[in-house]
């Protein structure tokens, strides 16, 4: 197919761009296979650049022989245009919805684009599993890594190399990956080197109506518990939604057959009830016409704050089993490829202090979310402004990114990154010119996309330097420690970063940050003068004293 057939209008003059906060800008509309772009021959006028892969959705208004196209976005922006003629208004428009909603992900701007920059680190290759497990082999000799899924034929959303119990063999594992949901069998997750206790992931069992039973199974997990330990089984779903899944053909670990372990049940809620808080919840934050208590109605009615409370509270208690009781846990809901995950990873962020460095952060995405087989290209297909039917479409790595966000503000010197880097992740995920979140699982992205081969990592644009400046957190100060948030309502808080940076000015937030900034970095710059004076007050005392009088 050619992009050239789905342009009827490429070019329109006079065109009117409406932006919150930024000056009208008229100009010349151009559109292009993967991008809109509004130039204006005025100088110092900034020029818009939109992909259409950012676009969520377009409506169309006329008046008189004019037309205005509002353009609704990923990153939940809206902007205007307004377009001289009809004819050229609804040409523009039915070539916006065409090129937004394209079928074929190799046809997507990941696959055009070419950098501009010189790539020092080649982000495919940073956070490869073979290289995360020699950090592991330095810890404990009691894992291995198998290569029994290196075709993606017993699991399609798992990786390559899984690290699994050392004394569990590959046939054992064929075994387990037939009795769990996808072939999600139990693999390691994350490995407290203060113990020695383990977190692992994986699928529903498939139970079934009739009970079914799997002895390699409860080995498997049972090879992961110390002498006289009991484990714990978080599962994701409220009982009667697991006892549903029993009757289809899955469930949950019968007690009788793990007896060493205790189910826990946690709801986190999934998809379309997730999708619609998030359409809420935007909408609310886009209504400035009601009073401030209507408003907190209708953020409150939108339920997003409380999924961020059972979400954070699940990762607190795995993370407590862990740290605190010295338990092994086993984490699962449906396919583990969801709220599995985002308990896995937010529950790492407050054990291990290097996942709240930015490149730490950057290999527990790698890790947790991509390699784990989150399918981003099915649940960010479409953002806030979503219309008619969904197909598997919810914000379930936004919603992970929030939970971070209500961390690092209640921890704001424990993470070497900012805000900033958080927003951008969100950004990338649902529009964006690297080909690290096309795709919907490890297979997808290397076997059928070549997406190493054929498109550029995120990683490889982030890491060079003079980026990383803009996402280092200058309150930053390493913390060894495990933190323990807090999840009382009136802790958690609406991330005005994402959801209402578009509907108030910045300008005060920016000069209040770069005020703090500069404070920082004048106290520095004071206590190298303080320790400069210390270090000649005492060589002063060293020379006077009676042991070098001449």
């Amino acid at each position: 197919m050619e992009f050239a057939e789905l342009i009827k209008t490429p070019r329109v003059d006079g065109v009117v761009l409406h932006r919150p906060f930024l000056p009208l800008v008229e100009g010349t509309l151009c559109l292009t296979g993967h991008h809109l772009i509004l130039s204006s021959r005025q100088d110092n006028t900034e020029e818009l650049w939109l992909l259409h892969a950012d676009i969520d959705f377009i409506e169309k208004r006329f008046v008189g022989s004019s037309g205005t196209i509002i353009v609704k976005c990923k990153d939940l922006r809206i902007i205007q245009l307004d377009i001289p003629g009809m004819e050229e208004c609804l040409n523009i428009a039915s070539s916006i919805e065409a090129l937004s909603t394209l079928d074929s992900v190799s046809l997507m701007y990941p696959f055009f684009y070419r950098p501009m920059f010189e790539v020092i680190e080649d982000g495919w290759n940073l956070f490869l599993p073979e290289e995360s497990f020699k950090d592991l082999e330095s810890m404990t000799d009691e894992w291995r890594l198998s290569e029994v899924n290196r075709d993606f034929s017993i699991c399609p959303s798992y990786p390559p190399l899984v690290v699994v119990p050392k004394d569990t063999d590959d046939d054992t594992l064929l075994k387990v990956a037939s009795f769990r949901h996808g072939g999600r069998f139990p693999v390691l997750s994350y490995y407290h080197k203060k113990n020695g206790m383990v977190m692992m992931r994986a699928g529903q069992p498939l139970i079934g109506p009739n009970g079914r039973r799997c002895k390699e199974d409860e080995k498997l997990i049972n090879a992961t518990l110390r002498a006289g330990k009991r484990g714990y089984i978080i599962d994701t779903r409220a009982t009667a939604v697991a006892q549903q899944a029993k009757a289809r053909g899955g469930g949950f670990e019968q007690e009788a057959n793990y007896p060493q372990w205790r189910r826990i049940h946690k709801t986190i809620e999934r998809y379309s009830v997730l999708q619609d808080s998030l359409i809420k919840l935007v909408e609310a934050c886009n209504d400035q016409s009601h009073s401030m208590d209507r408003w907190l109605s209708k953020l409150e009615a939108s339920n997003w704050l409380s999924h961020i409370k059972e979400i954070l509270t699940t990762a607190c208690l795995a993370a407590q089993c862990i740290d605190r009781e010295g338990a092994t846990v086993l984490v699962h809901g449906t396919e583990g490829t969801d709220s599995t995950l985002q308990v896995t990873s937010l529950a790492q962020i407050l054990l291990d202090p290097s996942c709240r460095t930015i490149r730490g952060f950057q290999a527990l995405v790698e890790r947790e979310w991509l390699q784990a087989g989150h399918p981003f290209q099915h649940r960010c297909a479409q953002s806030a402004y979503s219309s008619g039917k969904l197909h598997g479409e919810a914000p379930i790595f936004l919603l992970f990114l929030d939970c971070t966000w209500q961390i690092l503000r209640q921890f704001p010197c424990s993470f070497e990154f900012n805000e900033n880097f958080l927003v951008l992740l969100f950004e990338h995920a649902y529009a964006t010119q690297f080909g690290t979140f096309l795709g919907n699982s490890a297979a997808e992205r290397s076997a059928t996309l070549k997406l190493p081969q054929k498109t550029v990592s995120l990683w490889s644009w982030v890491n060079r330097p003079q980026e990383m400046e803009g996402f280092v957190n200058p309150l930053y100060e390493p913390n060894s420690l495990v933190i323990w948030p807090s999840v009382a309502p009136q802790s958690l808080q609406l991330w005005e970063g994402v959801f209402l940076r578009w509907n108030r000015s910045s300008k005060c937030l920016d000069e209040a940050y770069e005020e703090m900034v500069h404070i920082i970095e004048y106290n520095k710059e004071l206590q190298k003068k303080v320790n400069s004076l210390r270090r000649q007050l005492a060589q002063l005392e060293t020379e006077g004293s009676p042991l070098h009088t001449p």
